[in-house]
């Protein structure tokens, strides 16, 4: 039997040396199972400041549409700004969500530093007197996000037997560039779709970790099980949801699952969908050599495996071992074949192989 739920843990147990060993207990099963949980009680991240990022966030998409665009994505080739609807591709069909990407703060780099270096860069940011604190307000929540994801990691390498520290060689320290989106899904009405419509396709998250403040209460993220159907999880004030990315299952030979999921647009009527999802980085000088997972928790694993037939999704993996030879490289073709609108300006002739080689595997 697959899950059926998403599991809830409370961060707070994890500070107390009595509580923190069923934690880990309850971590290493929702890694192992799931891939995909709540956390609630953050540390240092208070709900006042949760608030503020909500508020500040659907304020922006109310913006002159002239104020919008004076941030868009294409006037730079770090991938970092505004898209308006419609502008993002997953798994070959449109997203139908409006965004803006933002990161913690990075120097343009120099010209004779790597290509996949472009994405460390300043951010677009809206215009300050159109929206008063919105950057001191996103800084703060990053910085305080940053820290936080760099711990449940830590926790994370726990559960599995790992040392506390044995994600620490691929971050960047203090210099780390973590990311952020502040996503707005119209529903269906203001669409004018019949039926069902792709907020973002079925896809796997990239790194480490992910962590989604659901801004609204609309129904819509859904998660696949390892029987392929699809389980809600719907918002609950005071959490996060935390998905498993596709390097940490890398990292540690596939015992770690990175679960694919999905959004549904919200249903005609019912208004649009917010959501804040924060992405932890990782170094992209960082190779993905597999860490030494402990025998025993790599056999759990595989019991998993083979309980549920060994079923295998269809969404493509971004890092095939050989592929890459750093992080970077990966992420930068990811972000040409999810923008292509950019890429034509910023990165056409990779865009062009990318298209090519699309093309070579449909035929």
């Amino acid at each position: 039997m697959s899950f059926d739920h998403i599991p809830i843990l409370d961060l707070s147990l994890a500070q107390s040396l009595d509580s923190k060993p069923a934690f880990l207990n309850d971590l290493k099963h929702a890694l192992l199972e799931v891939g995909f949980l709540y956390i609630k009680n953050a540390p240092d991240v208070s709900p006042e400041l949760v608030n503020k990022v909500i508020t500040l966030g659907k304020e922006f998409f109310s913006l002159p549409e002239e104020k919008k665009l004076a941030c868009e994505m294409k006037n730079a080739k770090s991938f970092l700004g505004y898209n308006s609807l419609g502008k993002e591709i997953t798994r070959f069909k449109t997203d139908w969500r409006e965004q803006i990407d933002l990161s913690t703060p990075h120097p343009v780099p120099g010209p004779e530093e790597p290509l996949y270096r472009n994405l460390l860069a300043p951010n677009l940011w809206p215009d300050a007197d159109a929206l008063p604190g919105f950057r001191d307000v996103y800084e703060e929540y990053m910085a305080k996000m940053g820290k936080m994801s760099v711990w449940f990691t830590s926790l994370c390498a726990e559960a599995i037997g790992l040392p506390a520290d044995a994600f620490d060689k691929f971050f960047d320290g203090d210099a780390q560039q973590h990311k952020l989106k502040i996503v707005k899904y119209p529903d269906l009405e203001e669409l004018g779709v019949e039926g069902e419509a792709q907020g973002v396709g079925p896809h796997k998250d990239s790194m480490l970790t992910s962590y989604l403040l659901q801004a609204s209460h609309h129904r819509g993220l859904q998660v696949q099980n390892g029987d392929g159907q699809w389980i809600d999880c719907p918002p609950i004030d005071g959490t996060f949801v935390v998905a498993i990315g596709q390097g940490m299952e890398a990292l540690t030979q596939g015992v770690c699952q990175s679960t694919t999921h999905r959004v549904q647009s919200p249903a005609r009527g019912s208004g649009a969908r917010y959501s804040i999802p924060f992405f932890q980085g990782v170094s992209y000088d960082a190779s993905f050599e597999s860490m030494d997972v402990p025998e025993n928790v790599k056999k759990l694993r595989q019991d998993i495996l083979a309980r549920r037939g060994g079923r295998l999704d269809d969404i493509e993996f971004t890092f095939v071992k050989g592929m890459w030879s750093r992080l970077g490289e990966a992420t930068l073709m990811n972000r040409i074949k999810s923008h292509p609108d950019v890429s034509e300006i910023w990165y056409p002739d990779l865009l062009q192989k990318i298209r090519a080689q699309q093309q070579a595997a449909a035929a």
